[in-house]
């Protein structure tokens, strides 16, 4: 036979050889011809193993060969085995010992090719051993020797031969008699043995026929478990265990079903111990491998279902899959093989062998067992009769009777439970293995629900010891696990089963409501998942509810709720889970998925409040939209549901109410709209700034006209839902709490939480938080009881101090206090003095006021510094607070208004002829008594203003102490009092103004209510910026209840004369400028009047102006909002109308796409602007101008702020207004850690224009003469800025004796200020004599009042007209300096505005300062403040007062001023020519110098770091001027010496920081005028397009 291998192939193997072998071994396996095809494989295979055996091939190459040949054909390995059975025959013969070992490492390197069993059939032992395949070949022989014999030659032994037929019947015979008699197990055992004897039986058959008869007799336990224990002596102990498997067996044909008379038989010896479980286990089937198998089968079958129904599936797609589930659900109903496990688990439970039930249950995956519904009944039946005792003690409810069970005959089963500690041993745990399964039956889950109730009632009911606590606490865990895990899972598998539900909730009201709440949220998030028949119940669910949801509406509202209920008895938390989502999608549905809940159980209702929590709290829900600047809509959409939900339905609301709380204790307010809701829904209580004035007027009655009018709903019925809103507030003791987080969150809105959201969102949250306290609040006050209230909020002093609470929300909690407090006490002292005289009621109202007020007088102390008492009286501040809108007025309009709407309504029911008559007389009944309601309660409410009024007047004369000044007493006033209250809420800003009025009204003592008015409508500017949405519309409201109280006293000479004539808030002081004519006080008359109000308006429109041109968008939202309340007041005045009209148009062109919401705004109140129009009447119809006059003119009113000034012979203590303004501002520079550039500088930048002494730089009723003026060349105007000066100079001479009203620090201060402007102003020949001309005039005056020179006005009237473009520079400057300087505000001019003067400037700063101390300051701030002021006073004093001396009589004064006047005028003559080109130029320059201060400011900044607090007034000096100055101070202090030794130093020190102010002002201004000729020739075109752009501008 020809080598199949040639050799070559051999030597060049890995060059082709191996590749060749493979081929051909390829070829040889793919022969059709098999017998030949094999024999060839054998042969190649043979030849390459041979060569490896001679050592030609190394043994690993040819293993990796054999590797890629091995799968060419299946019996590859059988055939390499041949070859290794023919090569181990050769090689063991062969003598070359090397031969041998080349085999035995090729066979090693192919054990992966060839199996074992495969090696060991076919080689010797011998080589085997040496492969490592068996230990010693000498055993492996003797082994197969006895498996052959055995297999082959032993013979089998048959006992059938010799045993006898009739020992079997016999056998049975014995067994089967009757066994009723005295027969024992012994007696039988013995005839038993007897027959085995006698017939020769095979005892293991004779046990197989006892077991059988047992099988059949199953009522003899007690014989036959005695026989089997006997006889099992006899035996192998495994006999009766194998026996027993055997017949199992037998049973395990795929069409076999096991008996349960074996099942019971087997069952019984398990419990008695006659057989092992394990022994007996491995018998049954199906394994536990196919059971755990068959459970994960199950699971993804129940998510199959579950992803088919929420899957969409097309129509085609549709019947594909029916047809597949057919086929499905017929392999289905082929029958399983029987599970012999759970065969005998039941016949376990059924006898109560709970021990070795408890066993197989271990075995198997959890509730596999139970989910076969034999087994859970026989799980049932057992705790059935467990519990039986104690469910008969403590279970069964009053009246009904109840099946006994009777107790199972078996000794072994589990004990009864006789207490609930024995409960928990064996119960328990039996219900743990039960699990869902509880389900198949409803009366055991009612009965472990009633025994828990009972517990529950013993659990809570005290007395034990503190072992029996303990004890019961471990019970109440045992029962909160049993809930979770066995009673709300099965009632998710029960059907629609409401009793249960209710059931249930019997015992769920016992636990607390944090205890259910997490079960509720295992139930909804935990149990659905654990089980297969839970995970399809779960799918269901939805899919129902998807069904029900989509069809529900308005219309079939009933039926759709009662299927809603069907669905909601088992499964709650799935049903409002998705009820809750389209709820959040789509508010529309709001409302019929509340009326649909009306059949839900109580229990289902407490899961509703579950979900709208867990809904509420989702961490994966964005509570703000998109644009971050609005709440999100879902949560809006939730918040109104429920708001609705809690007022319908009886839900418990201390989960929710503890929700909100929780979420501002972690200092988040967005959830706050779910209490808001809450409360406007249950209380009938609404917050809304929309309310009409009717509404509001409505407000302030009593709680009916509130309900009837106050309201845009009519809300009825919410008696009952307030009452469980106060319940459960009270309960849990959450109403305070709510309260003081509430207040201490509107903060925390701005400073915490508004860190990185938009301002909008921010002034959102604020108001929410606001509105909700006020809402909140409403509730507690209309709600609570006295007592209630009084136990609950603490004291004023405690509630400040302690709880941080901001003042103006510690009154409005304490307020109904105090009123409840009052009505009690008086009622008291009523009941005690039967005296019913009016007067005699007054008396008592009083004293009980008296008695509840006196503490709070004492308790408010601690609110403010000892500073603040100087001024108003803590009685007054109490007053204030204490009292509301209900106390001062009683609105007559709404009551008859209400009363006039319930007649029409009885006269629309008599005329209505449908209605039937039992109706019609209802109906009228209820009007009819609602009309007796409102007038008693109007009649109640006149008394009671009457008696406020009259303790009002008692109390008037020790309100307003003003020891400093009235005007600080003004300022504290509107600091403490209005300011914060008018922006609390609608109706507070109603109560400020007739509050306001009201203390002007009463003639209170050192109330200047002109004073008053002036400082509320001087400056709104920071007022309104620094307000909310809400707050701003309140404000609005405040100053429209203002200007209406203004106007009235404007519109009619008769109604002024009535309401202020001899009013002591309408004296002023007449200036007299004679030497002997001293000051006298006067009322300020109507026509002068007149002229304030005008100022006013034009204050109100130049603010206005200022914030619409700010391009800011809080100033334009806030100022279009106040400006839309304020419409029926104001504008009246044509030109002051056209103005804003102007500047809205431009906001509505500019803001059209920018900012939608500021475009509605602007575009709602140019409409309305545009309305109004008809009634806006000319300038000279609103005031009566004068015509010019230029000698004979009354002084200025000194009324401070941008003084438009008017020819009124008033002066509102401008003293005291300026007093308080550089008080401010020095406040504000000790604030700041470097001297500021003081704002009067500001303005010289702007406008190198000198204002005249008393802060009054223009006159608006001089506007006939500004348009001749406007023409005027900027030499003439240098003129009018030198004649300014000796007009001041008179009215310096009556500051004298006018000591009293002006602290000496402001006289010098102007004083200081005329000199300056003498000093700085060169003066031609011309001026000169027209100087002396006004000095002449000025003496001849004496006792006239003091003269103002028109000039001034007009051009200031001019200038104020002239200057846009300059303004709008200005306050980009100005905004630059405030980013400069930390953020220090400076008042920017309007665009209708003079340059401001200094008083003007100061009052907005301090009216910028007020707010702040408004809004955020605390009692230590303010305390900080005051002393700063009180070391700057010093400090400035020490450094200058070398250049100070007081003034002090009126001749002295005139001197001085004299020689300054005459040294002044030569130092101009020198000057006059250098300075000559700088006047031109100042008139052009105030552009650029526009532009150049920022640049400055920093290097001034630097150099007045060096310079002590006062500087503030300073700029840099120039080095050149700085000489000559010191001359000038040197000149002045001789002039001044013979004033000095009578001045005291206090009187210094105050001048010292005034004129040192003003000094360095003249400074800064030579040193501007010095830029000002460098920058000449480069500044010239810019100033003429300032120009042109300023002449459009007018």
């Amino acid at each position: 036979m020809a080598a199949l291998l040639p050799a070559e192939w051999i030597k060049n193997w890995e060059k082709g050889g191996k590749s060749e072998f493979v081929q051909l071994c390829r070829a040889l396996s793919e022969n059709k011809n098999h017998d030949v095809g094999f024999r060839d494989i054998q042969q190649a295979l043979y030849e390459l193993a041979y060569h490896v055996v001679r050592g030609n091939l190394k043994h690993d190459q040819a293993s990796n060969v054999l590797g890629d040949v091995i799968e060419f054909r299946e019996d590859m390995p059988s055939i390499l085995a041949d070859v290794f059975c023919i090569l181990d025959i050769e090689t063991s013969c062969l003598e070359e010992k090397n031969k041998r070992d080349h085999f035995t490492q090729l066979v090693l390197a192919c054990l992966y090719l060839v199996s074992d069993t495969v090696l060991k059939e076919r080689l010797d032992p011998e080589t085997l051993e040496s492969l490592g395949l068996i230990k010693q070949s000498q055993q492996f022989n003797q082994k197969s020797v006895k498996i052959k014999t055995k297999l082959f030659y032993k013979q089998q032994k048959f006992n059938l031969l010799r045993e006898e037929n009739e020992g079997y019947a016999k056998l049975i015979a014995e067994l089967g008699q009757d066994l009723s008699g005295n027969i024992t197990s012994d007696l039988i055992l013995e005839n038993i043995k007897s027959l085995i004897g006698c017939f020769n039986l095979d005892p293991n058959r004779v046990l197989d026929i006892i077991l059988e008869v047992y099988e059949c007799r199953p009522e003899y336990d007690d014989f036959f478990v005695p026989l089997i224990e006997s006889y099992m002596y006899m035996c192998e102990p495994q006999t009766l265990c194998h026996i027993l498997g055997f017949k199992f067996k037998f049973y395990q044909d795929p069409s076999g079903e096991t008996p349960s008379s074996l099942y019971r038989v087997a069952a019984v010896l398990l419990q008695h111990n006659l057989i092992d479980l394990e022994d007996l286990y491995v018998h049954l089937l199906p394994g536990d491998n196919a059971i755990i198998e068959e459970h994960k089968r199950e699971i993804v079958e129940a998510k199959q279902i579950v992803r088919k129904l929420t899957m969409v599936v097309l129509s085609s797609e549709k019947t594909e899959e029916k047809e597949k589930e057919k086929e499905k659900e017929e392999e289905k109903t082929e029958k399983p093989p029987d599970n012999q496990k759970l065969g005998l688990l039941e016949a376990l439970l059924k006898i109560g062998d709970w021990h070795h039930a408890q066993s197989i249950m271990d075995q198997m995956p959890p509730f596999y067992s139970t989910s076969h519904k034999p087994i859970a009944i026989a799980l049932c039946q057992l705790v059935h009769v467990t519990i039986e005792p104690l469910y008969r003690r403590v279970g069964v409810p009053k009246g009904a009777k109840g099946s006994p069970i009777s107790s199972l005959p078996n000794k072994r089963a589990p004990k009864q439970a006789e207490s609930f500690e024995e409960l928990r041993k064996e119960v328990f745990n039996m219900l743990c293995y039960l699990g869902p399964h509880l389900s198949h039956d409803p009366i055991l889950f009612a009965k472990v629900v009633r025994l828990g109730k009972a517990f529950m009632k013993e659990f809570q009911s005290d007395g034990s010891k503190q072992e029996d606590k303990e004890k019961m606490e471990t019970l109440f865990s045992c029962l909160l696990s049993i809930t979770d895990q066995v009673l709300l899972p099965s009632l998710s598998l029960m059907d629609c089963n409401a009793c249960m539900s209710e059931e249930l909730w019997g015992m769920f009201k016992t636990f607390p409501y944090q205890y259910r709440y997490r079960l509720y949220g295992q139930w909804k998030n935990e149990t659905y998942n654990s089980h297969p028949l839970l995970v399809k119940v779960k799918a269901q669910t939805i899919d129902r509810a998807k069904y029900i949801m989509k069809r529900l509406t308005k219309e079939n509202v009933k039926p759709s709720g009662r299927q809603i209920g069907k669905l909601s008895h088992s499964n709650p938390t799935i049903l409002f889970d998705y009820i809750l989502s389209q709820i959040q999608k789509y508010d529309n549905l709001i409302t019929p998925v509340v009326d649909s809940l009306k059949y839900l159980t109580s229990l289902n209702y407490d899961v509703l409040a579950y979900c709208i929590i867990e809904a509420l709290a989702n961490p994966e829900k964005e509570r703000m939209k998109h644009d971050d600047t609005t709440i999100s809509s879902w949560l809006q959409s939730l918040a109104s549901f429920c708001g609705a939900v809690f007022r319908k339905y009886p839900i418990e609301l201390a989960g929710l109410l503890q929700y909100v709380a929780n979420q501002l204790k972690a200092g988040k307010s967005f959830d706050l709209l779910i209490l808001k809701e809450v409360v406007q829904k249950m209380a009938g209580i609404e917050i809304t700034e929309e309310m009409t004035m009717e509404q509001l007027e409505a407000m302030t009655g009593g709680e009916q006209l509130k309900a009837e009018g106050g309201y845009f709903g009519q809300i009825r019925n919410t008696k009952k839902s307030s009452q469980r809103l106060k319940d459960a507030l009270l309960d849990h003791d959450l109403a305070l709490p709510l309260c003081l987080l509430m207040a201490q969150q509107r903060n925390g809105v701005v400073f915490q939480e508004g860190g990185e959201k938009h301002l909008k969102l921010v002034g959102k949250l604020y108001d929410q938080c606001h509105d909700t306290l006020v809402q909140f609040g409403g509730f507690l006050a209309s709600n609570l009881s006295t007592e209630d209230y009084i136990k609950r909020v603490p004291s004023i002093d405690v509630l400040c101090n302690e709880f941080h609470t901001p003042h103006d929300a510690a009154f409005f909690l304490s307020r109904p206090m105090y009123a409840h407090h009052i009505s009690s006490k008086y009622d008291e002292l009523k009941k005690a003095e039967k005296g019913n005289k009016q007067q005699h009621k007054v008396h008592k109202y009083i004293t009980s006021c008296e008695l509840v007020m006196a503490p709070v007088h004492e308790a408010v102390i601690s609110l403010h510094l000892p500073k603040v008492w100087d001024d108003i009286s803590p009685q007054f501040y109490a007053t204030f607070w204490s009292l509301t809108m209900y106390d001062l007025a009683v609105p007559h309009s709404s009551y008859d208004r209400e009363v006039n709407k319930l007649k029409v309504q009885m006269k629309a029911i008599d005329d209505n002829q449908e209605m039937p008559p039992n109706k019609k007389k209802k109906e009228k009944e209820r009007c009819t008594a609602l009309q007796d309601k409102l007038l008693e309660e109007e009649k109640k409410q006149l008394e009671h203003v009457q008696r406020v009024l009259q303790r009002l007047k008692l109390e008037k004369d020790n309100w307003l102490l003003a020891k400093s000044t009235k005007n600080e007493t003004i300022t504290k006033f509107l600091q403490l009092c209005i300011f914060p209250r008018c922006i609390f809420s609608a109706i507070d800003a109603v109560y400020c103004a007739h509050f306001v009025e009201l203390v002007h009204q009463q003639k209170t003592p050192n109330f200047s209510t002109l004073l008053c008015y002036d400082r509320v409508f001087s400056d709104i500017i920071y007022t309104v910026a620094s307000c909310t949405e809400n707050e701003a519309s309140r404000y609005g409201r405040f100053l429209c209840c203002m200007l209406e109280t203004v106007t009235r006293w404007h519109s009619d000479r008769v109604i002024y004369e009535k309401e202020c004539g001899n009013y002591p808030g309408f004296l002023t002081i007449l200036r007299a400028t004679g030497f002997d004519g001293g000051n006298k006080a006067d009322q300020l008359d109507y026509e002068n009047f007149r002229h304030v109000v005008h100022k006013w308006h034009y204050k109100l429109t130049k603010a206005s102006v200022h914030c619409l041109e700010t391009g800011e968008y809080t100033h334009i939202r806030n100022i279009l909002i106040v400006l839309t309340k304020i419409l029926p007041w104001y504008p009246k005045v044509l030109n002051l109308g056209q103005a804003l009209e102007r500047r809205v148009h431009k906001i509505c062109q500019e803001e059209k796409e920018k900012r939608p919401d500021l475009y509605a705004l602007a575009m709602g109140y140019s409409g309305q602007l545009k309305s109004r129009k008809p009634f806006m009447i000319p300038e000279n119809e609103f005031h009566h101008k004068d015509p010019p006059a230029r000698n004979a003119v009354p002084a200025t009113v000194q009324n401070g702020p941008g003084g438009a000034g008017m020819p009124t012979s008033l002066t509102i203590n401008t003293v005291r207004l300026e007093e308080g303004t550089t008080e401010e501002t020095a406040d504000k520079l000790k604030e700041k850690s470097q001297g500021v550039v003081k704002v009067i500088n500001k303005t010289v930048n702007a406008t190198p224009k000198v204002t005249t002494s008393n802060g009054n730089s223009a006159s608006n009723s001089k506007i006939i003469k500004e348009k001749d003026d406007k023409e005027k060349s900027g030499k003439e105007k240098d003129k009018e800025k030198k004649d300014k000066t000796p007009a001041a100079t008179p009215e310096m001479k009556a500051l004298g004796k006018d000591g009293k009203d002006k602290p000496k620090e402001e006289r010098a201060n102007k004083e200081e200020k005329a000199r300056e402007i003498k000093e700085k102003t060169p003066k031609s020949d011309k001026e000169k004599e027209k100087v002396k001309k006004e000095e002449k005039a000025s003496k001849e005056e004496k006792s006239k009042t003091v003269v103002t020179i028109i000039e001034s006005k007009s051009t200031a009237e001019k200038e104020r007209e002239k200057e846009p473009s300059r303004e709008r520079d200005l306050a980009k400057e100005m905004k630059s300096k405030e980013n400069a300087k930390g953020g220090e505000k400076v008042p920017v001019a309007g665009s209708l505005k003079s340059p401001v003067p200094r008083s003007e400037t100061s009052e907005s700063e301090r009216e910028q300062k007020r707010r702040k101390v408004d809004t955020h300051s605390s009692p230590s701030h303010s305390s900080t403040v005051k002393d700063n002021l009180n070391e700057l006073k010093e400090s400035s004093a020490k450094h200058y007062i070398n250049h100070t001396t007081p003034t002090l009589s009126k001749s002295k004064e005139r001197e001085v001023e004299k020689k300054d006047l005459d040294k002044s005028r030569e130092r101009s003559r020198e000057r006059e020519k250098k300075d000559e080109k700088d006047r031109k130029d100042r008139k052009r320059d105030h552009s650029n110098s526009d532009r150049e201060v920022p640049q400055d400011s920093t290097k001034r900044r630097k150099e007045e770091n060096g310079t002590t607090g006062s500087s503030k007034h300073s700029k840099s000096e120039s080095p050149s001027d700085s000489p000559r100055l010191n001359e000038k101070e040197k000149e002045k202090n001789k002039s001044k010496s013979s004033g000095k030794e009578k001045g005291d130093s206090i009187k210094a020190e105050k001048m010292e920081k005034s004129s040192s102010g003003s000094k360095k002002e003249s400074r800064h201004d030579k040193e501007k005028a010095e830029k000002k000729e460098k920058r000449d020739s480069t500044g010239g075109k810019e100033e003429k397009k300032h120009h042109k752009s300023s002449d459009k501008h007018r």
